[in-house]
């Protein structure tokens, strides 16, 4: 037995108040010793942090659980930019909203306002056409007076150009390319149009099969054949004539040029198209 613990023991009165003060400091030690602070971590021990101020070495101040950590408050997310399509949208709708008040309600105010919005408006347009315009002239690729020119001058050459090119075409259809004729002997309109079309055919040595719907002979074309459903089975229309086909004997196709009265040049350009250009390429 410790001398401590003897004196305790020891009846006198002398000591009754040393022991009852040594058995509370006991008690306050076993109540933060190590045990005590595992069985309950969140108390601070006091003899070292109260009375010593150890601070954080010996977790007076506990750290914040990362679970008691608030979450972020989410900023607000800035509002779209306005579109170009949007914004057009807004100058129409205001636009037709002012018309209609300065109509509704023809005061001075109203119609005032309506002709400074639209004269604004029509100084964008202005302004639009004005820049459409230079980058037109600064870009080759954008400027379609190049392949067809709208000048005098420009327009000269390229038509003299393009004559070059039909007759070259128009030239070589003889060997593989002929042209049926759908007539009619009481018909006013093939009276003028069979001598154009003799007329291009001998020009460029393109062979003719002229084809009498009613059976009636041709001035122009002495040497014809009576129709007996070529017309029908080409698909053509049966009520209007004078009408003409382009025949591909490679191909076995026929290709309509045209009915009724066309003059010579309308004629042989519609055959140069349809012969010699791409849908698309001359547009």
């Amino acid at each position: 037995m410790t001398t401590s613990h003897r004196r305790c023991t020891d009846p006198s009165a002398a000591f009754a108040s040393a022991c009852l003060a040594l058995v509370l400091l006991g008690a306050t030690a076993a109540a933060a010793s190590p045990q005590a602070l595992i069985d309950d971590p969140s108390r601070p021990d006091a003899f070292y942090c109260e009375q010593r101020k150890l601070g954080t070495w010996f977790y007076c101040s506990r750290p914040r659980p990362k679970d008691d950590a608030k979450p972020p408050i989410p900023s607000a997310s800035p509002a779209p930019a306005e579109t170009a399509t949007q914004r057009m949208e807004k100058i129409t709708a205001q636009l037709r909203e002012l018309k209609a008040r300065a109509i509704l309600e023809p005061s001075p105010e109203n119609i005032t306002a309506y002709i400074r919005f639209q004269r604004e408006q029509l100084d964008r347009s202005s302004l639009f056409s004005d820049v459409w315009q230079r980058a037109v002239w600064q870009d080759p690729d954008l400027d379609y007076t190049q392949l067809r020119p709208i000048s005098t001058l420009g327009k000269r050459q390229w038509l003299d150009q393009r004559k070059l090119d039909r007759d070259a075409v128009l030239n070589s259809l003889k060997d593989r390319y002929g042209l049926f004729y759908f007539f009619a002997q009481g018909c006013a309109p093939c009276g003028i149009m069979s001598p154009i079309l003799k007329s291009v055919a001998d020009s460029h040595r393109i062979p003719v099969m002229a084809v009498s719907t009613d059976g009636g002979p041709s001035d122009v074309f002495p040497r014809y054949v009576v129709d007996s459903g070529q017309r029908e089975r080409m698909g053509l229309d049966s009520k209007v004539t004078p009408a003409i086909v382009l025949f591909d004997s490679r191909t076995r196709r026929a290709i309509p040029i045209g009915y009724g009265v066309l003059a010579a040049d309308e004629l042989m350009d519609r055959i140069f198209t349809l012969v010699a250009m791409e849908a698309g390429r001359d547009y």
